[in-house]
């Protein structure tokens, strides 16, 4: 009887355990080389190249503004998304739960993420309709003459 009890007891500490794991196993980093996604630009946004520190603050809501002092608005793609797992990866260098407790911890602070879509499409079409914004689709996602690729440089 006493092996049981102390088994039921450390039940939960070993489903935590198991759920850890399985979280961190999901937000295994995306080499940047598969280059599985492109980063948008609303049309009006100046430049051709973005330094991923940047793209990694603007992300983060660390920075506000543009170069010429307009808005930045950045889109996400939704939690499940391969490209927003690669994007968080690659650009964030921190997995999809990390991302997700740097939201949380924000949101305490009254700083909201950005809003989230839940496809190419749809990030295409807000970053189309939306001077300032920037969001990132999968490198097969058409990109019409309404929105403008940047390189990420170093």
């Amino acid at each position: 009887m006493e092996v049981i009890a102390l088994r039921r007891a450390h039940l939960p500490v070993l489903v935590s355990v198991i759920a850890v794991a399985v979280l961190a196993a999901s937000a295994a980093p995306v080499a940047s080389a598969d280059a599985t996604f492109r980063v948008i630009v609303h049309p009006q946004v100046k430049g051709s190249q973005i330094p991923r520190a940047a793209l990694t603050s603007i992300f983060l809501k660390q920075a506000p503004r543009w170069g010429d002092g307009s808005s930045v608005l950045p889109v996400d793609q939704s939690v499940r998304s391969s490209v927003r797992k690669a994007f968080s990866s690659d650009v964030l260098q921190q997995g999809i739960v990390e991302v997700q407790v740097y939201w949380q911890r924000k949101i305490a602070t009254g700083v909201v993420p950005p809003p989230v879509r839940t496809s190419d499409e749809e990030i295409v079409s807000f970053v189309a309709s939306t001077p300032g914004a920037i969001g990132y689709v999968s490198s097969s996602a058409p990109l019409p003459d309404s929105v403008r690729e940047l390189a990420i440089v170093n």
